[in-house]
Order: structure tokens, then sequence, then C-alpha cells
């Protein structure tokens, strides 16, 4: 006979043991942890993020030499990323009252909009199976050939896709100087001149969020740094909390922040402290779109959800004057590079080149009177492009715009457009370490790989130029692109949390 215990015991485990699986279960099955910024609200749609850094247009590439600067071409049999499978997503059943009816509406259009991203992401990849140095679409203004891409046909692809369904939606909330603003005529016009040209609205921009593919918050961090940040204090808190305050508003006014977590925003800044700004919302650090000058790996820019814009230096605000050069046999400087002392990298190129008075490897921290900087830039055949304190050079862009072929020596620096650009096409890059044998990797690279190389230049310039009026191709279009790529690299579901 059972002990009366020994039943009690018995009885409460059969009960109790089901309850906890039961629990268990319920809890992994459960909505998404709610925002930081809103503890009360839970997030109401699946974002599935990238879990590699191949987006659509990446593939393997040949890891050649920089000298060989050979083609790195698109792999056609590299799978998607997680991002763009379909799975399984939640089912709910949806009452017939009103709220509910919007709801659905709301989940057709953005599943709409989804089903047409997916037929790109397919005929993209379709396009990346040919492996031709010319694209094979028509295109009556420029048609994308040779190595200095990744995949010609399959670019050319993503880029007409794009200005078919691209669309941008700007929050109207902030005011300038701080919101919708930003400086056009200076080491910072790259962050301005995008600002004010979706401003314009002119391109990609849509005032219908519900058909938008992506969302802009349209804060400036120069203008932050010039408004809020007090001189030699180094805190930088009053910026996170314009920025968070920011998020805050229009996660409660709109519903797309939480819908996606972020995932489908953006921000853009060509300030060193971008990155930091970035960092006070940690969606929108982790899980937005971020648009940064300051592409460092080893700070958290991630290639798979983050984009590198170029630094330009517009001090006129005008590109007038700052294209083109000399042929390579009236090029009689090897290399050259001037600049003040500004964080390690400098530091070491100016201590190993600088005293040397080297005629072919001309290194300065401050030009003599009366000789002219650009003078100096269109009589180089190689520009050298050292990183300051943070990895991203204003000079890289002014090599291009002088056909001076571009030496890049950085650490942890993702290139501009490197998911469309195969930057060993046209550039050298040099490893930190080897700074003191510059001389002799360039004088190494020969005349026939050089003119190659500058010839490449010259073509890919076309994607660095800003235009007072955009025009296609061009640098404010190619920054768009590169958004355009990271949002087909996820993908946004409702579902009724």
């Amino acid at each position: 006979m059972t002990p009366p215990s020994s039943f009690w015991f018995s009885s409460f485990s059969l009960v109790l043991l089901p309850l906890l699986v039961f629990l268990l279960v319920l809890s992994t099955l459960g909505p998404q942890q709610p925002s930081s910024l809103h503890p009360l609200s839970f997030a109401s749609s699946l974002v599935q993020q990238p879990t590699s850094n191949n987006s659509i247009l990446n593939g393997s590439s040949t890891d050649s030499s920089f000298l060989e600067a050979e083609t790195d071409f698109f792999a056609s049999n590299i799978p998607f990323s997680d991002a763009i499978v379909e799975k399984e997503t939640p089912q709910h059943d949806m009452s017939k009252n009103k709220e509910s009816e919007a709801v659905v509406k709301g989940n057709s259009k953005l599943e709409r909009i989804e089903a047409n991203l997916a037929r790109v992401r397919s005929s993209i990849k379709q396009a990346a199976l040919v492996r031709n140095l010319t694209s094979t679409h028509q295109d009556p203004d420029y048609v994308p050939q040779g190595p200095i891409y990744r995949n010609a046909n399959a670019f050319h692809r993503s880029y007409l896709e794009m200005e078919k369904l691209f669309k941008i939606y700007v929050y109207e909330e902030g005011e300038p100087p701080i919101f919708h603003n930003g400086p056009c005529r200076s080491i910072y016009s790259s962050e301005g001149r995008f600002i004010h040209e979706l401003e314009k609205g002119k391109f990609y921009r849509t005032r219908d969020p519900d058909e938008a593919l992506v969302y802009f918050l349209p804060f400036s961090v120069v203008m932050l740094v010039q408004y809020l940040y007090k001189p030699e204090s180094h805190k930088t808190d009053a910026i996170g909390r314009v920025v968070v305050d920011y998020v805050d508003v229009i996660a409660g006014k709109h519903r797309y922040w939480n819908r996606s977590l972020g995932g489908d925003h953006f921000m853009l800044s060509c300030h060193d402290w971008g990155p930091r700004a970035s960092s006070y919302v940690p969606d929108l650090f982790h899980k937005s779109i971020r648009v940064l000058c300051n592409a460092n790996t080893s700070e958290g820019f991630n290639p798979s959800k983050d984009a590198s814009f170029p630094e330009i230096n517009l001090l006129t605000g005008e590109v007038e004057g700052l294209l083109g050069g000399p042929s390579p046999s009236r090029r009689s400087i090897l290399a050259f590079f001037a600049g003040r002392l500004h964080g390690y990298i400098r530091y070491l190129l100016l201590n190993e080149w600088r005293d040397k008075l080297d005629p072919d490897v001309q290194v300065f921290d401050q030009l003599p009177r009366g000789v002219s900087y650009m003078s100096k830039l269109r009589n180089s055949r190689f520009c050298l492009c050292p990183s300051g304190y943070e990895v991203a050079s204003p000079r890289i862009v002014e090599a291009i715009y002088a056909e001076c072929v571009p030496v890049l020596i950085s650490d942890n620096y993702v290139p501009p457009f490197s998911d469309v650009l195969n930057w060993k096409a046209f550039s050298v890059q040099v490893a930190v370490k080897d700074i003191p044998n510059i001389k002799n990797i360039l004088m190494g690279i020969s005349q026939r790989q050089y003119l190659r190389m500058q010839r490449r230049v010259k073509q890919v310039q076309r994607h660095f130029v800003v235009n007072a009026a955009p025009k296609r191709y061009d640098v404010f279009h190619m920054i768009n692109h590169s958004i355009w790529l990271r949002r087909l690299n996820i993908l946004v579901r409702d579902f009724d949390s």
C-alpha cells in the first residue's frame, strides 16, 4: 500500500511537471522583448537580420596581391543570408472589428513591399550569374563595365531596381539647425549635402510612410556637436540625450520604429562621433542602418547592415576645378602626402618619410610657402591616404578627383561602396606595418599596371562626384544604393502581439 505522503507527492508531480513544461514552451513562443526606449510597448513585427557579412551583392573574392589588382566577382553559389530566407512567423486570428481590419490592411501593404523585394533579390541573384565584365542591361546614360566592379551586371540590375522602387520616409519631427540641416561647405559636406537633397524631395522621398522602404532619422551629428558639445570637456552625454529623446518621440508617434526595432531605419553621419552618437540607443547601434564615414570595424561598424560613405572636403561647396589632372607621363612625383599630425598612423608616416626629403616620396606636415597642394596632387602618380584619429580620410576622394591612384593606409577601414566596387582594381592598400616599405611597394608596380589603375580611377570618379543637381550614378545615388542594399538584406513582418 502506498503511503499517503508518497501518494500526494506523486499526484502533485503529475500536475506540476506538465504545468512547468507548458510555461517553458509559452515563454519561448512569446513576443520579443520590449524596446529599451518603451518598456511598456512590445515589438509589433519580426525583423530577420543577417547573420553573416554577406549582402546580396557580396561574393567570394580572389585574395590577390594589391600589386595585381585582380577582379573580384560576385560568387553565384553564395547563398543568401538568413535575413532574406523566408521563415515561419506567428499566425494570429483576426477579429472583424475596425481595429483588426486596419491591422490586416497594414499587413497587406507591407507584404506587397516585401513580395516586391523578394522578386528583386531573385533578379539580382540571377544577374550575378553573368560573369561578363560588362553589364547586359540597356542604359542610355551609363553601362557599368570593367574590373572596377565586383560584378557589373549584378550592380546594374540592382541600381535599375532601386530607381523604380526605393522610397525613403523622412521623419518631419525636429527643427533646424540640428534637424533637417547639415554643413555643405566643409570636411563634413557629404553629410549636409545628403540631408539637403533628401529635404528637397526630388529623389526617393515619399510623404506616405506606409509605402516607404526605409525611414530616415534627420539629425546631423555635426550640428549636434556644434551646438551641444562643450569644447575640451570630452563629454557627449548632451548629444546622446538628444538622440535618445528623438528616437523616443518618433517611436511614440509612429508605429514604424517599434515595428522593426529600427531595422529599416537609418542615420547618416560624417563626423568622427557618428558611431558614438548612435551608441546611446542600443537598437540604433545594433539594428539600424548606420551610414558612416567613420566605417571602423573595430568600433562596431558592421558591413552587413552599416554602410560606408565617402568623406568629401568641399571648401566652396562646389567641385569645379577639382576634377582632372595631367596625363600619367607628366606626373613626376611617385607618391605625395601633406597633412598635420593627426593620429598614430600619420605619426608613423611623418616620422618615417618627412625628413628623408626623398624626391620620389614627398611627405609634408606643412607645405613650403608658395607650393600648391592641388598641384602636388595632380603631379603625383600615387596619393597617400593615411587615416587620422579615425579611419576615414577626405584624401581618398581628393586623389580620385585628381586622377591620382589612392594608397589607403589604415586599419579596420571599410572603403565606400565596397559591395559594388572592387577597390583592388584602382587603389593600393598598404598595411600600417609596411609604411617603411612604401617606396619599394609602389616602385614594384609596373608601368603597365599603373596605367591600368589610373584609367580605372578616372572611370570610378563618376561615383564620387558631387553634383549641384544629382546625376545618375553619382555619389548621392551611390549612397542611396548602399542603403537600398542593406534594406534588401532584411525582412520585415507585421504581427499582432
